[in-house]
């Protein structure tokens, strides 16, 4: 990483502060009962806060499953979507939830996107239209013990191989 993105990853602009604000308030993400609580100048990192409360509570007194998932769930799509631009679709394409320790209290996950990650993804989208991506989130107490991890496959293409193929697609029928 070059030492302006590091710099960079330290700290939020006014527009990465705006940008955070309005995912907060996107009913989706709203609904989950997490917060970002922090999105780098550069885009390349987001972190939430996953409180247990009565919108998050399970009957058994822990954190709902559903919420742990849905917090963490367009964490990547949304730093990738930042980082690639309009010119490229993310979906999600797969996902797993392993629980290792029940969530008793808030819990916290941090994304980041490497220069790297996103240079090997250009690069594999010049000899191919798609490529899948894996990536692991992590939510920890604030104690660092990990309580869940969810792993998210993520569809990448190009706009424009993506609907080449959508047309030849419709040809053939």
């Amino acid at each position: 990483m070059s030492g302006r993105s590091v710099a960079a990853g330290r700290r939020e602009s006014l527009k990465s502060r705006l940008i955070r604000l309005g995912f907060n308030f996107y009913p989706s993400f709203r609904g989950t009962g997490a917060r970002v609580t922090f999105l780098s100048a550069d885009l390349r990192t987001i972190r939430i806060r996953l409180p247990l409360n009565w919108r998050t509570c399970n009957p058994a007194g822990t954190l709902f499953g559903g919420s742990l998932y849905a917090a963490t769930d367009a964490l990547y799509a949304t730093l990738l979507y930042f980082a690639l631009g309009r010119n490229y679709i993310i979906w999600d394409k797969a996902a797993s939830i392993r629980y290792r320790k029940p969530g008793r209290g808030t819990l916290f996950a941090e994304c980041h996107l490497a220069d790297a990650e996103i240079a090997a993804i250009k690069a594999e989208l010049e000899r191919a239209p798609s490529v899948d991506r894996v990536y692991e989130v992590a939510l920890a107490d604030s104690g660092g013990t990990i309580h869940t991890v969810v792993e998210k496959t993520l569809y990448i293409a190009r706009k424009d191989a993506y609907k080449l193929k959508l047309r030849e697609a419709a040809a053939a029928d």
